[in-house]
């Protein structure tokens, strides 16, 4: 029996057709996985399910359970979002709330669609993030997201999403920039959720390695249109259509350079730690360590691979790095104390592209923005014609220059985020995550960016990733955080294939395929 059916589906923006004739169904009680490469419409299609983006139009037909949603009113859409179709989305820091209490929000689900009054909402909630594995639920209840580590607000999207125990949830890239361990947790999750409450399941996903794990069945999308589907055993095992054969195929290769002979240091960490104060109580304080004193050094040149589960302290680290945070330690760039002129000799790509655009400036504000500090005595001309030429340097057009980040593919927009880092001709680039939402097509083009990059500007980078294939990829050496501490560090070749923390020969356990 089929709980949703689609059949000759076509969407378009005002100006551009994204989806193409789509026919699929998606059966009672299975899980059916959704691939194919950024910008190939699988969110377009997913929020279209929920008709979530009123500047699509649709046509075609869009049955669930029998009731068509392109001919439902706003008013029966809205009774079954959240009721009959749940969602988590694909960037849970912006799909969230910032400034309403994570408990709060899945209350709101629980109140609208299921009239409990405020205190049953309430302890609802508390329980459904308990059930989602979030230790501590009461206290996590009352946090706001920021609060939060990604794997735990990704659980908090899926005990919104479920809350009114749907029957049909569809989840967008749910384990986007999770570790492996995490990664392996939620899909138990949404799996063990999917049995208990029978629920249909749809999942977005770029990583065919999980869709092999976990799905019953697969849709392969390539530009708007569906190129194959089957059980998913069946698929993987005899694949028809090219374009599923060449996403089967591809991987990350590695691309990795020796440094030049004694290179000189451009980046030294002694003792950086990172604590902050929170609540005890009335009127009491508590300090709460977030990365324990950390001392490491990266050499011109080098890549530097950091990998720990989600809540390790990796992004921490990151930030500590930047100054980004209050931190204690010291910090030479290029053997002078850190000092905020040392900014421009040290960039950052953040693990959401999007949330760190401002969604209101153009391509060349956003871009051009560290040249108005750095460089401030060019002209705009000599701003355009340096913007221009990074972003011909990483794959994007001239023309991209008058859009708005919202234009953009997840793809490209890491393409922006790293041309907005590059342009003041940096000697070190941190990265966080800089390939945990595209698919394999995109990462691969990305790490091939990255190390053209470093070989062309003698970039020295620090690679923050849960894909252990990725940090295998660029690195020279690898520091392994657990709970804020570094527990192994050394040449990845070598903790790789001989590792001595029993973190670590998990975490490469979680990795294998």
């Amino acid at each position: 029996m089929n709980l949703l059916e689609i059949q000759n589906l076509s969407a378009a923006f005002p100006t551009k057709k994204v989806l193409h004739d789509i026919s699929l169904n998606i059966r009672l009680g299975r899980k059916t996985a959704l691939v194919g490469e950024s910008g190939s419409g699988k969110t377009v299609l997913a929020q279209g399910i929920m008709r979530l983006n009123p500047q699509v139009s649709f046509t075609g037909r869009l049955k669930f359970d029998g009731t068509d949603l392109l001919e439902l009113s706003e008013r029966g859409l809205r009774k079954l979002r959240g009721y009959e179709i749940g969602m988590v989305f694909q960037e849970p820091m912006t799909a969230l709330n910032p400034v309403m209490r994570v408990g709060v929000q899945i209350a709101e689900v629980l109140s609208l669609h299921l009239g409990l009054p405020k205190k049953a909402a309430w302890a609802r909630a508390v329980e459904l993030l308990a059930e989602t594995g979030i230790a501590a639920p009461e206290e996590k209840a009352r946090a706001y997201p920021f609060q939060l580590s990604g794997g735990q607000r990704q659980r908090a999207m899926i005990a919104m999403a479920v809350a009114a125990e749907p029957r049909l949830l569809i989840a967008d890239e749910p384990t986007t920039a999770l570790d492996a361990a995490v990664q392996a947790q939620i899909l138990d999750l949404l799996a063990r959720l999917q049995r208990e409450r029978q629920m249909t399941l749809l999942y977005i996903t770029h990583d065919l390695k999980l869709v092999r794990r976990f799905a019953d069945d697969v849709v392969v999308m390539q530009q708007g249109r569906v190129v194959e589907q089957g059980e998913t055993a069946a698929v993987f095992a005899n694949p028809q259509h090219n374009y599923t054969k060449m996403l089967l195929n591809a991987g990350a290769v590695r691309n990795v350079r020796p440094p030049a002979e004694k290179p000189p240091t451009v980046l030294a960490a002694e003792g950086i730690s990172v604590a902050v104060s929170e609540n005890a109580g009335w009127f009491r304080k508590r300090e709460k360590t977030l990365l324990a004193p950390t001392d490491f050094d990266l050499k011109a040149g080098e890549t530097l691979g950091v990998i720990g589960e989600s809540g390790s302290g990796k992004t921490t680290l990151a930030k500590a790095l930047l100054r980004l945070m209050p931190s204690e330690g010291r910090l030479k760039i290029n053997g002078c104390d850190w000092s905020p002129e040392a900014r421009r000799d040290i960039q950052m790509v953040f693990q959401d592209p999007f949330g760190a655009f401002n969604p209101r400036m153009t391509v060349f504000d956003i871009v051009s923005e560290g040249l108005l500090v750095h460089e401030s005595h060019l002209s705009r001309e000599e701003m355009r014609v340096r913007a221009v030429e990074v972003l011909q340097r990483v794959g994007l057009p001239e023309d991209s220059l008058a859009r708005y980040p919202h234009a953009f593919s997840g793809g490209q927009r890491q393409r922006l985020a790293i041309a907005r880092a590059v342009i003041v001709k940096p000697k070190i680039l941190v990265l966080d995550e800089p390939t945990s939402a595209l698919d394999v097509q995109w990462q691969q083009q990305i790490l091939a960016l990255l190390a053209d990059l470093q070989q062309s500007y003698g970039l020295s980078l620090i690679i923050i990733s849960h894909d252990l294939a990725v940090i295998r990829a660029l690195s020279h050496r690898v520091m392994v955080l657990k709970d804020g501490a570094v527990v192994e560090s050394g040449g990845l070749e070598e903790v790789f294939a001989n590792p001595k923390a029993d973190y670590t020969k998990k975490l490469l356990q979680y990795a294998a395929p």
